[in-house]
C-alpha cells in the first residue's frame, strides 16, 4: 500500500519532490500499488524524476513520461509501464520482474544488470539501450525494436522474440538457449560465443551475423 504522505509530496510537483528527497535520503519512498498514470493530467512532470530506492511494485505508470528518470535500486516488479516514455532513464540493477512494458519507449535507457524476468516487452522500443547482463528469462520480446541494442552476456533463456528487430545488436556471449527467435531480424548482429542451443531460428534473418564460437547444438536454423 502506497504511503499517502509520499504521494502528496510527489503530487505537489517536481520541486517539492526534489526537496523532500534531498532532505530525507534515508527514507525509501513507497508508491506500491499506486495509480500514477494520471499525474500528467494534473501537470505533475515525472520526467527526470528521482525514484531511486523507491518501492513502485505493482504501481500504474502507464502512458507516463518518465524520460531521464532515475530508478536505481527501485522495486518495479509487477509495475504497469505500458506505453510509457522511459527513454534515457537510469534503470541499472532495477527489479522489473513481471513488468508490463508493452509499447514502452526505452530508447537509450540504461538497464545494465536489471531483472526483467518474465517481463512483457512486446513492441517496445529498446533501440541503442544497454541491456548488458540483464535477466530476460522467459520475457516477451515479440515485435520489439532492438536496433544496435547492447545485450552482452544477457540471459534470454526461453525468451519469446518472434519478429523482433535485432539488426546490429550486440549478443556476444548471450544465453539464447531454448529462445523463440522465429522471424527475427538478426542481420549483422554479433552472436559470437552466444548460446543458441535448442533455439528456434526458423525464418530468421541471419545475413551478415557473426556466429563464431556460437553454440548451435539442437538449434532449428533457417533454411
Amino acid at each position: 500500500m502506497a504511503n499517502k504522505k509520499h504521494l502528496a509530496v510527489l503530487k505537489a510537483g517536481e520541486v517539492s519532490w526534489i526537496n523532500w528527497k534531498s532532505q530525507n535520503p534515508e527514507i525509501k519512498p513507497d508508491f506500491s500499488g499506486a495509480n500514477l498514470s494520471q499525474f500528467h493530467l494534473i501537470k505533475v512532470d515525472l520526467s527526470a524524476a528521482n525514484f531511486s530506492v523507491s518501492n513502485l511494485s505493482g504501481a500504474n505508470l502507464s502512458q507516463t513520461n518518465l524520460s531521464g528518470a532515475n530508478f536505481i535500486g527501485a522495486d518495479l516488479s509487477n509495475i504497469d509501464l505500458n506505453h510509457a516514455i522511459i527513454c534515457d532513464a537510469n534503470l541499472i540493477g532495477t527489479d522489473l520482474k513481471n513488468a508490463n512494458l508493452r509499447h514502452a519507449d526505452l530508447g537509450s535507457a540504461k538497464l545494465h544488470r536489471s531483472n526483467l524476468c518474465f517481463a512483457n516487452l512486446m513492441a517496445a522500443n529498446l533501440i541503442t539501450a544497454d541491456l548488458s547482463r540483464v535477466n530476460l528469462y522467459g520475457a516477451e520480446l515479440i515485435g520489439a525494436y532492438l536496433y544496435k541494442t547492447n545485450l552482452y552476456q544477457a540471459n534470454l533463456t526461453q525468451a519469446h522474440c518472434g519478429g523482433a528487430f535485432l539488426l546490429k545488436a550486440n549478443l556476444k556471449e548471450t544465453d539464447l538457449s531454448k529462445a523463440d527467435l522465429r522471424w527475427t531480424n538478426l542481420s549483422m548482429a554479433n552472436l559470437s560465443g552466444a548460446n543458441l542451443s535448442s533455439a528456434n531460428l526458423s525464418m530468421a534473418n541471419l545475413s551478415g551475423a557473426n556466429l563464431s564460437g556460437a553454440n548451435l547444438q539442437g538449434a532449428i536454423m533457417p533454411e
